[in-house]
């Protein structure tokens, strides 16, 4: 099964019976590992879903711009930033991330499993050019596993997954510095109390200045 990824399919999935579960997620753990030693400044979350992420950001003293294509998902991250008490430190922008671009770069621009309607190595090279220099790329993907096009909870769909080194492949050493590039599995729960393996691919790259 293929996707298209496009701004039907995620306002059908944000519409749809998985939506409650998926706006209710604590922030994704490699954020707050990678992140949590940076010297706040401006971010951007691109495809911030119901803004778990930019929340958390924005908690600790970023000025943060969450991004996403469905207006449902960012319905829930707008309540969610006002029960958080960070609704001024955070801005909301509805966009098509494979044909939106912000008119100024980010000191961080992180993303977490976003999926828009163009090739997902395209998409992270697109995300990388809107760092400003001396800033941090952070990505947080589903690793490619090559088991074809099976989709389950742990195994995407092949065209919304990479590897670590398709991604850093991307990035040009004159211009980047990678400083994580790992593989990784982990565990939490799903839906009737299943425990749901997943397996993470994690960039972090810093911009030269």
């Amino acid at each position: 099964m293929t996707h298209s990824f496009d701004k039907t399919y995620w306002d059908q999935t944000w519409t749809g019976e998985r939506a409650p579960a998926m706006s209710s997620g604590d922030p994704n753990p490699h954020l707050t590992n990678e992140v949590g030693g940076l010297e706040p400044g401006t971010a951007l979350d691109a495809g911030c879903g119901a803004g778990a992420e930019a929340i958390w950001l924005a908690a600790q003293g970023w000025d943060v711009t969450g991004a996403d294509v469905a207006d449902a998902a960012l319905d829930y991250a707008k309540d969610r930033a006002a029960a958080a008490g960070v609704s001024d430190q955070v801005r909301w922008i509805q966009a098509d991330l494979s044909s939106w671009a912000p008119k100024k770069q980010y000191d961080l621009v992180t993303t977490h499993y976003a999926h828009p309607a163009m090739p997902q190595l395209d998409f992270y090279e697109r995300i990388a050019s809107w760092v400003s220099p001396g800033g941090t790329l952070l990505i947080v993907g589903h690793l490619r596993h090559g088991h074809g096009d099976s989709h389950s909870d742990s195994h995407p769909p092949a065209e919304a997954s990479a590897t670590a080194d398709s991604i850093t492949e991307r990035l040009d050493p004159v211009v980047w510095t990678v400083v994580t590039a790992e593989e990784s599995q982990r565990t939490m729960a799903g839906p009737g109390g299943r425990t749901i393996t997943i397996d993470d691919v994690v960039v972090k790259a810093v911009r030269e200045g």
